[in-house]
């Protein structure tokens, strides 16, 4: 029987911060309107709906790595979403839902975690799964609205938990490779905000748009990062 308090602690910190990343990126694809799913994204060579694909299976892998079957592969599997955008964010929904159920079923911040596409040589740690799982829907929460062009402003706790997770995160080649969720990192004012300074050190220009002649969603929905 594990005891611990402090990383009991950062475990209850972790996961409650995930849960809000996670339910963050529901609202924005809550919004998903009929042509959105060819969007372009920030993510090099992904339109909306691969990012989507790659979301909720994200969220399927890490709910059964906190559940002990992470191994399986199956559970990390991407599919790509159809033409329904409502069919599309209910999958996304329910397998959000899922992995923040799982996280909240954990009662070991040691528990052991398999995580095939970091590797499969080793497990990791349940509570530092969580923060893999925490800076990457942070991220990608960013990349939804920049895609949806609408608004993405987290809290100041959940991008304060962020900023050290993203610096520990290695800016290594395999960041060069196809499909790499994030790019090399890029230079930042020193002045930038919390946010920016994530983005840039994943490898995201804070002042991305969509390149010109993709359909805009219209009035009152335009990008405001902070």
């Amino acid at each position: 029987m594990h005891m611990n308090s402090e990383r009991d602690a950062e475990l209850d910190r972790l996961r409650g911060l995930s849960a809000r990343a996670v339910r963050d990126s529901v609202a924005l694809v809550d919004r998903l309107a009929p042509g959105d799913l060819s969007r372009p994204t920030p993510c090099a060579g992904w339109d909306l709906a691969a990012l989507l694909g790659h979301l909720t299976a994200q969220h399927r892998g890490f709910a059964a790595a906190a559940r002990g079957s992470g191994r399986e592969l199956k559970h990390w599997a991407v599919r790509l979403p159809g033409e329904d955008v409502a069919v599309a964010a209910g999958e996304y929904r329910r397998a959000a839902e899922d992995v923040i159920a799982a996280f909240a079923a954990l009662d070991d911040p040691e528990r052991p975690c398999t995580l095939p596409e970091f590797t499969g040589e080793q497990t990791f740690p349940a509570v530092r799964a969580i923060g893999f799982h925490l800076i990457d829907h942070v991220v990608h929460g960013w990349d939804l609205a920049r895609t949806l062009e609408l608004p993405y402003d987290p809290d100041p706790e959940l991008l304060g938990a962020a900023l050290p997770l993203a610096r520990a995160v290695p800016d290594a080649e395999n960041r060069l490779a196809d499909g790499a969720a994030f790019r090399p990192g890029l230079p930042v004012s020193g002045e930038a905000g919390a946010l920016d300074r994530i983005l840039a050190m994943l490898g995201r220009a804070p002042d991305w748009r969509a390149p010109v002649g993709n359909a805009s969603r219209g009035e009152g929905r335009t990008s405001d990062v902070r």
